[in-house]
C-alpha cells in the first residue's frame, strides 16, 4: 500500500513538474519575437485586448492596436538581443522580466502571460528604459 501512495505521489510531481516547465517556456518564443523584431508574429500570443505601456505611454488596446504600437516600436529601435533574467508565477498568470537591447539603447521588458483553455496570452507588455 505505501509503494502505491508514493508511486501515486512520485507521479503527481512529475506531472506538476512538467506542467510548470510548459508554463516557463512560454517565454521562449515570445522572447525570440521580440529579439527579432516581429510584432506580426509577437501579437499572436496577444491577447484581443491587453494593456501597453511603452515607454510610459500607456493603453488598454486591442490585438490589432497592440501590433501595430509593437511596429512602430521596432522600427524606431531596432533589436538587437533579449534575455529573460527573471520568471515567477503559476498558471493561470505567469510573468518574466527580460532585458532588450534596441536602437542603442537598454530596455526592461515586463511581460504577464495569462493561461485560459484558448492558450496562453500576453495581457499586459510594459517596455522601460533601463
Amino acid at each position: 500500500m505505501k509503494k502505491i501512495i508514493l508511486a501515486i505521489a512520485a507521479t503527481m510531481i512529475f506531472f506538476n513538474c512538467s506542467f510548470a516547465q510548459k508554463q516557463a517556456d512560454v517565454f521562449v518564443p515570445i522572447g525570440k519575437y521580440l529579439q527579432m523584431g516581429d510584432s506580426d508574429k509577437l501579437s499572436a500570443w496577444f491577447a484581443s485586448n491587453l494593456e501597453l505601456d511603452i515607454l510610459g505611454s500607456v493603453s488598454a488596446c486591442s490585438k490589432v492596436q497592440a501590433t501595430q504600437i509593437m511596429k512602430d516600436f521596432f522600427v524606431n529601435y531596432t533589436p538587437k538581443s533579449f534575455s529573460i533574467v527573471h520568471k515567477s508565477g503559476k498558471a493561470p498568470l505567469t510573468y518574466a522580466i527580460g532585458s532588450l537591447s534596441a536602437g542603442g539603447e537598454k530596455f526592461r521588458v515586463t511581460l504577464f502571460v495569462m493561461t485560459q483553455e484558448k492558450g496562453n496570452q500576453i495581457q499586459q507588455l510594459r517596455i522601460e528604459r533601463e
